[in-house]
């Protein structure tokens, strides 16, 4: 029976920004309104902060199990919280890869009793685990991931039959990494044979390349419209893969659907010369013009909803030369600074910010009561302060590999308070253990 209350905050939501209260009791919004006067067990002054939907972050590699000398549940979980991600769904290339129901529920098992944030974990598709596959309930798994190019895991499925049963047969929606891995082959084939092992960094976006990309990504849409897959396709890195997607009907109505992350965002291939290897993800970070187009597409309604890929690697993996790094890094803790950022160059709104990181991120997963700021809904909420810099130091990461691409810049925002399910797990830089998220449902 515990009770929040949260005073004068400027509520982004739903395309708005308005000074309320917000009253929480048992976990979700009872009442929005002005000078809210009830009795409750905490009280928030959120006088000159802004109150955003927590982030829904649909894409996070956590590596538990079998990775855990990268990451777990449980540490990956609270760098989330401190970033204002209250939600995340997780992705099965972990070891063993998540290609049984079984193995898929042990990954929940883990979450229930150790994340701090909500979570909900991908099924793993595989070239010979469509029966595995059929048994997914699209009421409480996020979807099935495809992964047709190959990346950390190991989990490609090449094999054009079984590609085309799951395509025909996902009880629900697929959500894919696109990267054709003939092109890939024969690029770095080439790269060898004029460099040996001295390939860097700055030709990984050549290697891994935006016609493998687009190659990838436009068959994934050609088979979704062939057999009416629910289709999303994640961290799109081309300008040219934008031109794949529809933006002329509503999100709900939607079949097919694409996800831009952060780094795509930000990063462009004239960081490798400073950030080189810890800049290094599958698929790669790539021109300019590539990031302005992704942006242009994540604005227009191309491009639905914005997450992280938070991959996390020890530094010793990321320090060694190109071919041995590997790639991917830790987001989820920055993710929403790095936003808010960008509205404060004037690339972005707040309203938008909230729009791709928690409003459709609910709409296009039909995930059950989040999302938004609702009389009823989940509390899952964010406080941020838009005049407070953060400077991303080596002690105050909070991800177990204890690095970041961010590491030593200044955001101008810093995340202030975060409420998960009603509970109030991060405020002004620490982690208050409170009990566990919950469980994602999904209205299917």
């Amino acid at each position: 029976m515990s009770t929040l209350l949260i005073k004068n905050a400027q509520i982004v939501n739903e395309g708005t920004i308005q000074v309320q209260d917000i009253y929480i009791k048992n976990g979700r919004i009872e009442i929005i309104g002005n000078q809210i006067d009830k009795q409750s067990d905490r009280e928030i002054n959120a006088d000159g902060l802004h109150l955003l939907p927590g982030l829904i972050d649909d894409q996070v590699h956590f590596r538990e199990p079998g990775l855990t000398y990268k990451a777990n549940i449980f540490t990956e979980s609270r760098a989330a919280v401190a970033g204002g991600t209250t939600s995340f769904m997780e992705m099965p290339n972990t070891v063993p890869n998540t290609l049984t129901q079984k193995l898929l529920q042990d990954k929940y098992d883990i979450a229930q009793d150790s994340s701090l944030a909500n979570f909900s974990f991908f099924m793993g598709a595989g070239n010979d685990n469509l029966d595995e596959v059929l048994k997914t309930n699209p009421r409480d798994v996020c979807g099935v991931k495809v992964f047709m190019g190959s990346s950390t895991g190991n989990m490609l499925v090449d094999d054009e039959t079984a590609l085309a049963n799951i395509f025909r047969n996902s009880p629900t929606l697929i959500a894919t990494h696109c990267e054709d891995e003939a092109t890939i082959k024969a690029n770095l084939a080439s790269y060898k044979e004029r460099f040996g092992e001295a390939i860097t960094i700055e030709m990984h976006p050549q290697i891994r390349s935006a016609e493998a990309c687009y190659l990838s990504s436009a068959k994934a849409v050609e088979l979704a419209k062939k057999n009416n897959t629910r289709l999303h396709i994640l961290h799109i890195s081309t300008g040219r893969e934008t031109s794949l997607f529809d933006n002329t009907v509503p999100l709900a109505e939607k079949r097919i659907t694409a996800e831009a992350c952060v780094h795509h965002l930000w990063f462009s291939d004239k960081d490798y010369s400073t950030k080189g290897n810890f800049i290094k993800w599958n698929p790669a970070v790539k021109t300019t013009e590539d990031r302005d187009q992704i942006l242009k597409a994540v604005l227009d309604g191309h491009i639905d909803v914005i997450a992280t890929d938070h991959a996390p690697h020890t530094l010793e993996e990321k320090q060694q030369s190109y071919l041995q790094a590997p790639s991917g890094g830790p987001l989820v803790q920055h993710a929403l600074l790095a936003l808010l950022d960008l509205v404060k160059q004037g690339k972005m709104t707040l309203e938008q910010v909230v729009q791709k990181t928690a409003h459709n991120t609910a709409i296009c997963f039909q995930i059950e009561q989040r999302g938004f700021i609702r009389e009823g809904y989940w509390a899952d909420l964010v406080l941020v302060d838009l005049n407070k810099p953060y400077t991303v130091k080596t002690e105050n990461i909070l991800s177990k590999c204890g690095w970041s691409p961010f590491e030593n810049h200044s955001f101008s925002s810093t995340v202030e308070h975060t409420i998960v399910s009603g509970n109030l797990a991060y405020s002004k830089g620490k982690i208050i253990e409170v009990g566990t998220g919950h469980r994602l449902l999904f209205n299917r």
